[in-house]
């Protein structure tokens, strides 16, 4: 088992790390006070292959792991972990196209979400079915050629600036077979957009709910066969839990970073931070802390790669234990600032706020545990195969 990065990953890791520090870092404050949406940086992050990085290279792609594009998001979310968080939800959203529709489709679309000329939402969250997914309401009804979408969806982000929504909804029986996943375009007559939310944090990227009255679509644009949806949702998350844990790693480096500079420039009781004993244990357990949940998200991202049969179960502990700690980290960060953390002044406060909606989507971390106590109690009282 080789825990170094290769050659390759170390280059990516640069470039994204250089990115960052060019193009997201420095407007990042701007973004988030102004409630901006930096598309045209989305764009220039298209062209360095950021949201296809998962994709496969016969579709366009740069067809990289699971894990290598982890490491890559992690750099990106250290200059602004909540357009790399939209950024980490196109290229879900992009890659179930690749993975499940029909040629026509993707010849469509596909290379217009890769370079950035279309940007997509994810379309599963309703005001009824938050954790209980297979409960949602939204319909697609066949008529002719087309479907007939009515519903609505809510907490979607980019929702009212993106071109493609990927949407679930249901074509047959309650439950999660009766579910199906369409390509709805943005600008389809019908569909409908709410206001942007006023949120805690991710205030540079907007968040609707959007409402589908009559949205008629041709059904060439449903992706795969009828009743497959919920099982493209499921396998889409894996991937976007260790995402959204990846973006957590990076607000937690970022962070750490800061808290390290900090104590060797601030001074009280005549002699610097850093020369504290206990502020010296603090920033040790706060790195211990980073480099454990480093160490889960790219486990699972190596279970997921290899195809592993408990790679779904890794997938939710690593986003549990990395969201969870590296808000932690975060938020202790904020806290030996004193007073200066909790201005807008410095970042803190805003990587305070965006990592903190980590716990929450792309599954809650109750549900995470969920998971993860449901297979373990299948185990009878064996962990070998969980190994």
């Amino acid at each position: 088992m080789n825990f170094e990065l290769d050659e390759e990953q170390r280059l990516l890791v640069d470039s994204a790390r250089a990115f960052a520090a060019a193009e997201l870092a420095p407007h990042a404050a701007d973004w988030d006070r102004d409630h901006h949406f930096p598309v045209d940086v989305i764009k220039r992050a298209a062209e360095q292959g950021f949201l296809g990085l998962y994709i496969d290279a016969d579709n366009g792609g740069l067809g990289l792991s699971r894990l290598t594009s982890s490491l890559i998001f992690e750099q990106l979310a250290a200059g602004c972990v909540a357009t790399t968080a939209f950024m980490t939800i196109h290229n879900m959203a992009a890659n179930m196209l690749a993975c499940f529709a029909d040629q026509a489709l993707k010849n469509q679309w596909l290379p217009g979400l890769i370079s950035g000329e279309y940007l997509a939402s994810y379309c599963l969250t309703e005001p009824d079915a938050g954790s209980d997914a297979a409960r949602l309401r939204t319909k697609a009804r066949r008529d002719g050629d087309d479907y007939v979408l009515d519903g609505s969806k809510s907490f979607i982000s980019g929702a009212g600036s993106t071109d493609v929504l990927i949407v679930m909804a249901r074509t047959g029986e309650d439950g999660p077979k009766g579910i199906s996943c369409f390509l709805v375009p943005g600008n389809t007559p019908g569909v409908k957009y709410g206001r942007n939310e006023l949120k805690m944090g991710w205030c540079s990227q907007p968040t609707r709910t959007i409402t589908f009255e009559g949205a008629r679509i041709p059904s060439g644009n449903r992706i795969g066969p009828e009743g497959q949806g919920f099982i493209y949702a499921m396998k889409g998350l894996d991937g976007g839990r260790l995402n959204i844990a990846s973006c957590s790693l990076g607000a937690a480096q970022a962070a750490l970073e800061q808290s390290l500079r900090y104590v060797e420039e601030r001074k009280q009781f005549g002699k610097e931070l850093a020369e504290f004993q206990a502020l010296q244990f603090k920033l040790a357990d706060m790195f211990t802390d980073l480099t454990a949940s480093r160490q889960m998200v790219r486990l699972a991202a190596s279970k997921l790669d290899q195809g592993h049969a408990e790679a779904t179960l890794y997938c939710a502990m690593a986003k549990r234990f990395a969201t969870d700690h590296c808000f932690d980290l975060c938020n202790q960060a904020l806290q030996l600032h004193g007073g200066y953390g909790y201005l807008n002044d410095y970042p803190l406060e805003r990587w305070v706020r965006d990592s903190r909606v980590h716990q929450i989507l792309e599954g809650t971390n109750e549900i995470m545990r969920v998971i993860t106590a449901r297979r373990l109690l299948e185990q009878g009282g064996m962990l070998n195969n969980l190994l």
